[in-house]
C-alpha cells in the first residue's frame, strides 16, 4: 500500500484557484471550512432557500446558487446526498468551466451512473474515512484523517495531482492518502453500511437486548450489557486492534468471545454477507436509494419512527436522565 503524506504532495494544482463546494452537510461544511482556513478561495453552492445559508454566513464563507458558484472554479466538489446527486449535477453541468475538475467524496454517483460527467472534465474522488465533524476537529487540532483518492476520468492529464492536492488541502494528507477507485470505494462502503457497522452491529445489539429481556433480565441490565459496552469495545479496537482488544479484556470475556463468536458469525452469516455484496455490486441498492428518494423516503421515515419506539431507546432515555 502506497501512503502519500503532506511532504509528498504539491498544492500547485489548486493554489490561486477557486474551489466550489456544492452542499453544506456533514462533509461539505467540514471540507469548506478546512479549505477556508487553509487560505483557499472557496465558495459554497446552495440551492435557493437552503436552510444552510445561515450556517455558511455564520462560518464566514461565501455562498452562491450552484450554477453561479461553479463559474470560474478549477475544482467543483459534489458533496450533496447521493440520492439528489443527479438533480444537483443537472443544475451545474452546463456551467462547469471547460477542462475543470469535478470531485466527489463517495464513488456511488459516478460508479452507479447517477450522473455521467462531461468528457472534458477531470473526475476525481477524495473520500475522508470518517464523519465530517471528526475531519474538522482533527484539522483544527493540527491532525488529519486518512482519505482515499481516485480518478475516474483524466481529461487534463493532471487529475491525480488535483485529487492529491485536494486531500492535502482539507488535511487528510496529514494522516495519509491511499489510492483507490470509484467502484471499490462505493461497493465496500455500501457493503459495510448494510452488513457490518451500521446495519449488522446495531441489529445484533438490539437482538441481544431483546433476548435478555425475554428471559426475565431487567431492561437496564440488558441495556448496559448489550448496548453500552459497545463504546468500550470500539475504543479498545481503535487503540489496540482486534487482537490487542482480546488481550486487554478479562480471561472470562476473552474465553466467551472465543467460544461464542464463531457460533454467531458462521458460514450462514457469511453467505448472507456475500448476498448483500452481490446486490450492491449489481446496483440493486443504488436503485433502491433512487426509488426511496423519489417516493419521499417512506422506508426511512418508518424505520426512524419504529426505532424511537423500541424498548431499548426508552431505557437509554431513563438512564441518561440519571447521569
Amino acid at each position: 500500500m502506497d501512503l502519500l503524506r503532506d511532504p509528498d504532495i504539491d498544492l500547485a494544482p489548486l493554489n490561486g484557484q477557486r474551489i466550489a463546494v456544492i452542499g453544506y452537510g456533514n462533509q461539505g461544511r467540514a471540507q469548506a471550512q478546512n479549505l477556508h482556513d487553509g487560505g483557499f478561495d472557496v465558495v459554497v453552492g446552495l440551492r435557493e432557500g437552503s436552510s444552510s445559508v445561515a450556517k455558511v454566513e455564520a462560518d464566514g464563507l461565501s455562498h452562491a446558487l450552484p450554477a453561479d458558484a461553479v463559474k470560474g472554479a478549477a475544482l467543483t466538489m459534489m458533496l450533496v446526498p447521493d440520492e439528489v446527486m443527479t438533480a444537483a449535477y443537472g443544475q451545474i453541468a452546463e456551467h462547469l468551466p471547460p477542462g475543470s475538475a469535478l470531485g466527489f467524496s463517495h464513488g456511488l454517483a459516478v460508479h452507479f451512473g447517477f450522473i455521467v460527467p462531461r468528457d472534458d472534465l477531470d473526475v476525481v474522488m477524495l473520500a475522508p474515512k470518517g464523519p465530517g465533524t471528526a475531519l474538522r476537529w482533527l484539522y483544527k487540532d493540527g491532525k488529519g484523517m486518512i482519505g482515499l483518492w481516485a480518478v475516474a476520468q483524466d481529461a487534463s492529464g493532471q487529475a491525480a495531482a488535483i485529487a492529491q492536492a485536494y486531500g492535502k488541502a482539507i488535511g487528510c494528507a496529514r494522516a495519509g492518502l491511499i489510492s483507490s477507485d470509484f467502484a471499490q470505494e462505493a461497493e465496500a462502503d455500501l457493503f459495510n453500511e448494510q452488513a457490518v457497522v451500521w446495519g449488522g452491529v446495531p441489529a445484533l445489539l438490539q437482538a441481544g437486548f431483546e433476548v435478555l429481556v425475554e428471559a426475565g433480565y431487567s431492561e437496564e441490565l440488558a441495556y448496559f450489557e448489550c448496548v453500552s459496552e459497545l463504546k468500550l469495545l470500539a475504543d479498545l479496537i481503535e487503540a489496540r486492534g482486534i487482537a490487542g482488544m482480546r488481550e486487554a479484556i478479562s480471561n472470562t470475556a476473552e474465553l466467551g468471545a472465543v467460544l461464542g463468536g464463531p457460533k454467531m458469525v458462521d458460514d450462514g452469516i457469511k453467505a448472507k454477507m456475500r448476498a448483500i455484496l452481490a446486490e450492491v455490486r449489481a446496483g440493486q441498492f443504488a436503485q433502491a436509494l433512487k426509488d426511496e428518494e423519489a417516493s419521499g423516503y417512506p422506508l426511512l421515515k418508518k424505520a426512524r419512527a419504529d426505532a424511537r419506539a423500541e424498548a431499548h431507546e426508552k431505557v437509554r432515555e431513563r438512564l441518561t436522565r440519571l447521569t
